[in-house]
């Protein structure tokens, strides 16, 4: 009896506590996915700039895509912090919708700067994988396979370093000894195992991170083939060949990175500690690049924290719709918490550091 009390008022407390789409001014469109789009916005209270992803419970219902929404809301609650990856901050919903206030990073796709200028020298290249590398790791010591590392969801920070967004297709519970056989990701990036629905495990990381330096270095991804019939042959069977562009031990760790066998991959027996050994890692200090004090190659042209200048204007010419913004009393649903049949039950957060925000709605 006293427990079912304790998670009313735990119920409760949380109802009252949460964020809710009026706490903020939404500003622009700055990204659009298939289950509904992100966008800038601005904390009534505070003024901080946040970007908020917006979901359409329905059409996600429509594609059973529930599963992937839940773990990334549960990333969240395994306080994900870490200088390279978004931060999460609240997630709430209303009767039809779901959000997720996330950082607001605006300097843009790694991928948008990498189509203007081809290829990136290769300590330009080696500096953004080793960030990355460095969020996969600690991702990894979480027990949580990323496996879906793509162009769109490596972003610069208006400094110029990397940030991983996006954990909706994160494994949680996945260590070395656990395996997995949910088939997603992006085809161009898509390590042999995945493609043949076997077991995989931290190592599919690795050869994303392999397939990213890659591109970097030759401007296309691995085994790339605009059929992608020929592309998934490519990637079960065709040998890396050896092109002119790299030095010998970036070479070497493309090599080992893009090794089809899982088992011989670099990072199989002793994952982050044995990829950030490698030689071509050879001129990184590990505790300063954590630090952000090794400074980035690049800077991206952002005025304020809130320029959107990166961002495709085929978004942010978009009108806000306004049934983002809106809500009545009836429709925040924590309320819904009580529905025994609500699909996202649970879903809403809000961080305990981040009470004094709270307590004043």
């Amino acid at each position: 009896q006293m427990d079912k009390h304790k998670n009313l008022s735990d119920l409760l407390v949380l109802f009252f506590l949460s964020a809710k789409p009026t706490d903020f001014d939404f500003l622009k469109v700055i990204g659009k996915g298939s289950f509904g789009k992100v966008l800038l916005a601005k904390r009534k209270q505070d003024g901080k700039y946040y970007a908020i992803k917006v979901l359409q419970k329905r059409v996600i219902l429509n594609r059973r895509e529930q599963k992937h929404i839940m773990a990334e809301r549960n990333v969240l609650l395994k306080n994900v912090k870490h200088p390279f990856l978004v931060g999460l901050h609240y997630s709430f919903q209303t009767k039809d919708k779901l959000y997720f206030v996330l950082d607001f990073v605006n300097g843009g796709e790694l991928f948008f700067h990498l189509q203007k200028e081809r290829i990136f020298p290769e300590t330009r290249a080696k500096f953004y994988i080793a960030e990355m590398a460095s969020a996969l790791g600690y991702l990894h010591s979480l027990n949580i396979v990323y496996r879906d590392l793509k162009p769109e969801n490596i972003l610069l920070d208006y400094q110029g370093h990397i940030v991983l967004t996006d954990f909706g297709l994160c494994k949680e519970g996945i260590s070395q000894a656990d395996t997995t056989t949910t088939f997603c990701g992006t085809p161009e990036y898509l390590a042999p195992e995945v493609l043949r629905k076997q077991p995989y495990d931290n190592t599919v990381d690795w050869w994303c991170l392999g397939s990213v330096l890659y591109e970097m270095i030759y401007g296309l991804p691995p085994f790339y083939s605009r059929d992608t019939h020929e592309m998934y042959d490519n990637i079960l069977h065709k040998d890396l060949l050896m092109r002119p562009g790299a030095s010998t031990v970036a070479w070497s760790i493309l090599q080992d990175l893009l090794e089809k066998d899982h088992t011989r991959r670099l990072g199989y027996r002793d994952d982050f500690n044995e990829v950030k050994s490698h030689a071509f890692f050879a001129s990184i200090n590990w505790d300063d690049l954590v630090q952000k004090k090794i400074p980035p190659p690049f800077n991206p042209s952002v005025e304020s924290p809130y320029d959107i200048s990166n961002f495709d204007p085929e978004f942010t010419e978009e009108m806000v719709p306004n049934s983002v913004c809106h809500t009545t009393e009836h429709t925040i649903v924590n309320a819904s918490v009580m529905d025994a049949d609500d699909a996202f039950l649970g879903f809403s957060y809000a961080p305990p550091s981040d009470d004094s925000f709270l307590y004043k709605n």
